[in-house]
């Protein structure tokens, strides 16, 4: 009997909302996937064209032009392109700024985004990390000055996902420097036509080659008053945190389904290869390995999964949160170099899909906050 990996929280409509997702990513994602890792981002259509099945923003209200579900519909995607090693549409990143807007934002500012987004008309972006000011929000230092009826952005930003493709920036800014962290509010800037906004080349990274994660420059970038998220100064570090399990459960959960898809694609590797006269398969190491790696993937779903109802219940924390991002993401890089291992010299190419995962989990342990602010929040809880 096959090691089965479903998740507790899926039913009936779910699954038939996964082979949507599925269908989508086999005959629209996967056939594109390298020539997307060549160019550096996946280009606007295919974000159109998931908008127009609804596959973007599924757990905003229909109110708002969403789809009306909860996390476990953002999750089936999420494990799915995972699962394959295709990162190049960073869906969750576009649906973190969407429920920063539907969290946070003015009535106003809802009905002018989010069904735009959900259409997949507006690609989403946050940016925050700015050369000198990682995982610590204290440190930035872009100015957003009120002028009249406009704020003016001073500024650079880098590593921001999306940040080619972007039509809409969340911009954190020091809007009043001299009171710390409340002097930081968000402002929301779309980047159509907008003077003094400039995305350098996508970023030369070792992995995500697919994903356009840019650096952004704003001089003087002029935007209405009314694009303050929420209308009020002073309230962007009080947004950010709130919204952190949101964003950690999602690492979590990729990090989950790509340990699974690397099981799946060691397994079927081993059965087929021969050394010494028989499949790798046969031989007790790497039985041993498959059945740590089976192991691992079965606890880190128990704990996400247990994670996931938490957050459609609303009672995630930031501290599981936390637990869960660092937790899954060390066992997704110790599992996929573990699987790469079984792939031999193969395994260090890109003609095999694990390679690919082996560069592109490494980040899950850096973005959404380090893995030792993790263990720095966990601490604070003791």
């Amino acid at each position: 009997m096959a090691i089965d990996f479903q998740p507790c929280w899926t039913d009936p409509d779910l699954e038939l909302y996964r082979d949507t997702v599925v269908r989508f990513i086999e005959q629209e994602m996967l056939p594109d996937d390298h020539a997307a890792r060549r160019r550096g981002h996946v280009g606007h259509a295919l974000w159109r064209r998931a908008g127009e099945i609804g596959l973007l923003c599924s757990d905003i209200p229909e109110a708002w032009g969403g789809g009306g579900g909860d996390f476990r519909h953002e999750a089936v995607l999420y494990e799915e392109m995972a699962r394959r090693c295709l990162t190049g549409m960073s869906a969750s990143v576009h649906s973190i700024v969407a429920h920063y807007i539907l969290n946070h934002g003015t009535e106003a500012q809802k009905a002018r985004y989010l069904p735009r987004m959900a259409r997949g008309e507006l690609v989403g972006a946050i940016a925050m990390t700015e050369p000198g000011a990682g995982s610590d929000l204290q440190g930035i230092r872009t100015r957003a000055i009120r002028d009249g009826g406009d704020y003016i952005i001073n500024g650079a930003k880098t590593f921001i996902t999306n940040g080619l493709l972007a039509g809409l920036v969340l911009v954190v800014a020091r809007t009043a420097p001299e009171q710390g962290s409340r002097g930081i509010s968000i402002l929301i800037v779309e980047t159509g036509g907008c003077q003094g906004y400039r995305v350098g080349q996508p970023l030369d990274k070792i992995g995500l080659k697919a994903q356009d994660t840019s650096e952004l420059f704003f001089d003087d970038v002029r935007v209405p008053a009314d694009r303050l998220l929420g209308g009020e100064e002073g309230r962007g570090f009080a947004q950010l945190m709130s919204d952190l399990p949101y964003e950690r459960l999602i690492i979590a959960v990729m990090a989950v389904a790509m340990m699974e898809g690397a099981y799946h694609e060691t397994l079927a590797y081993v059965r087929e290869r021969i050394a010494f006269g028989k499949t790798v398969a046969e031989f007790q190491n790497t039985r041993f390995k498959l059945a740590a790696t089976a192991t691992s993937v079965k606890a880190g779903r128990a704990f996400v999964d247990r994670c996931v109802e938490d957050m459609v219940a609303g009672r995630l924390d930031t501290v599981t949160a936390s637990m869960a991002k660092a937790w899954a993401s060390d066992l997704q890089g110790k599992v996929v170099d573990d699987c790469l291992q079984l792939f031999g010299g193969y395994g260090y190419t890109n003609d095999y899909v694990i390679g690919r995962m082996y560069v592109d989990a490494r980040v899950q342990r850096i973005y959404g906050g380090t893995n030792e602010i993790m263990m720095e929040v966990i601490a604070r809880a003791l």
